[in-house]
């Protein structure tokens, strides 16, 4: 009997192996590392990817930029345009097997419409978020809004996902510390070790919608069993990794090695974001020298775009000087009221300065030494030292510098100045998306412009439906962010991802995500 037993445990033990050994992972060397998990809470693109994961969304944004159904079934909006109805899908469930409900979807939309600036734009025009019954909801303006679709559709941060009311009660100042969402994956917070792996599970009862996918809509088949997020910080060893196999997808390759991994067989360099990235510096405008418009405007003259591309890329066939704040080659693409900055103009950034009566206050720059945009950190301090400013450059990871940059301390306290990041397209297509061209004072994203003239462009903008007024309105606001400045766009690039060829489906989209996603052997 005991020999049975010992081979019905072997056997056992054998089937278990198989099944383990039979499960397709995905192993994939993210922009960074995660270590804050609130999608809400930051706009830091690694946390969106997160969110993508984990949560879905109620409108999503297609390859068109069309606004469609994701976990909405449908909508309809009243003859004065003033209430909008939404219907959920039948099937939704949460991780932990909960239903999806019009409560949730309530209760998430306030907490993103208290930290995200266009989420905070809609609110304003928003009377009343009800609930009608378990799958309905409504939301009714105060007046007619333009924009109500796309801020809910909205792809990128930070993006309105749907979590459980329990969870999106929790103070938008505050971040969340349960993690369910009713997403393609399953978040394995006991199998998180930072600083090594993030790791997803398939979400057995997630329910694709039926169209085929497009950008961030459609329908979300997931075809591998597992995503591990893999920690390598050095770059080297992350592309050694990719050409030997030991991992099957890198997300933002070093620039100077996308050569060698075209030139690699078995790995491919695709653009999945073909609308594009742009490097961006952002100003503190709480606190000296930047609380004042005159000097961020000198600082415009010093930086330069074509120093920080040949840094941060270094690569003609994927970079691009744009000085449109709207993105080039989009509806509202213009370059006036910046033609003349981002030139690397020395002479007139310390003429400037002296005008301003710069008094010599560093410039406390935070420097992100682990991402392609930490970069361009270096380039910008040389350029603003020759235009006359002094600049005190600390060097940390990209978490280190998420953490820091939401204090609103000044510089000596353990707050800031200035940061370089990246704002995918997406991010900037319109006045009212832009989060860094909000100047909505303490409500402002991290930087905390005010400012009643770009604020009432923004609002003016929401309002009207036309598209040559929209015209007009963002070139009036692009005009006016050339005089008061909430952050210096320092070009515009594509970064295309490296994977092995066994790695295939449907990935093209504003960011990163994982579903429709199929490995090989």
């Amino acid at each position: 009997m005991r020999t049975l037993f010992r081979l019905l445990a072997a056997g056992a033990a054998l089937l278990t192996a198989s099944v383990a050994s039979a499960q397709t992972t995905l192993k994939v060397v993210m922009l960074s590392d995660l270590k804050i998990l609130d999608p809400i809470w930051t706009t830091a693109y690694i946390v969106r990817d997160h969110g993508y994961m984990v949560y879905d969304t109620l409108l999503a944004m297609d390859t068109r930029l069309e606004v469609k159904p994701q976990m909405a079934e449908s909508w309809k909006v009243s003859d004065d345009k003033l209430t909008y109805t939404f219907v959920l899908r039948d099937g939704l469930r949460f991780h932990d097997g909960a239903p999806v409900t019009a409560e949730d979807c309530v209760a998430s939309l306030k907490r993103w419409g208290a930290r995200d600036a266009m989420g905070q734009k809609l609110m304003q025009f928003t009377k009343e978020l009800a609930v009608v019954d378990a799958k309905t909801f409504t939301l009714t303006l105060k007046e007619p809004y333009g924009m109500v679709l796309e801020s809910l559709g909205k792809p990128s941060s930070s993006v309105p996902f749907i979590m459980p009311k329990r969870i999106a009660e929790t103070p938008p100042d505050k971040q969340v510390s349960e993690f369910i969402g009713s997403g393609p994956f399953v978040f394995r917070k006991d199998q998180w070790r930072p600083g090594e792996k993030v790791v997803y599970e398939k979400f057995a009862d997630y329910k694709p919608r039926p169209e085929p996918p497009s950008g961030l809509a459609g329908g979300k088949q997931v075809f591998v069993d597992r995503v591990e997020w893999v920690v390598l910080p050095d770059a080297q060893t992350a592309v050694n990794a990719l050409i030997a196999g030991e991992i099957d997808m890198i997300q933002q390759p070093p620039f100077d090695m996308l050569p060698l991994l075209e030139g690699s067989k078995g790995i491919k360099v695709i653009d999945l974001n073909i609308l594009g990235t742009h490097f961006a510096f952002r100003f503190n405008t709480l606190h000296k020298p930047f609380d004042d418009p005159r000097i961020r405007v000198a600082a415009l003259y010093a930086l330069s775009q074509k120093d920080s591309l040949a840094a941060g890329v270094g690569n003609p066939k994927y970079e691009k000087v744009c000085k449109d704040l709207f993105g080039c080659g989009t509806p509202l693409s213009t370059a006036k009221g910046w033609e003349d900055k981002l030139n690397g103009d020395s002479a007139k950034s310390k003429e400037l300065l002296k005008a301003a009566g710069y008094d010599g206050t560093p410039v406390l720059l935070m420097h992100a030494s682990d991402t392609a945009a930490g970069v361009t950190a270096p380039v910008a301090k040389a350029m603003l030292e020759r235009g006359g400013f002094k600049v005190d450059m600390v060097s940390t990871d990209w978490q280190t510098v998420l953490a820091r940059r939401s204090r609103k301390e000044p510089p000596s306290a353990g707050g800031w100045s200035a940061f370089t990041t990246t704002l995918a397209t997406t991010d900037i297509l319109d006045p009212v998306v832009s989060f860094f061209t909000g100047a909505a004072c303490e409500k402002a994203s991290i930087g905390w412009p005010c400012d009643t003239q770009i604020e009432k462009l923004r609002d003016d903008y929401a309002r009207t439906t036309d598209p040559a007024r929209r015209k007009e309105l963002a070139e009036a606001l692009q005009v006016r962010l050339s005089e008061f400045p909430t952050y210096a766009p320092l070009g515009q690039f594509n970064m295309p991802v490296a994977m092995r060829s066994n790695v295939s489906g449907n990935m093209e989209a504003p960011a990163t995500v994982f579903w429709n996603v199929k490995k090989g052997n």
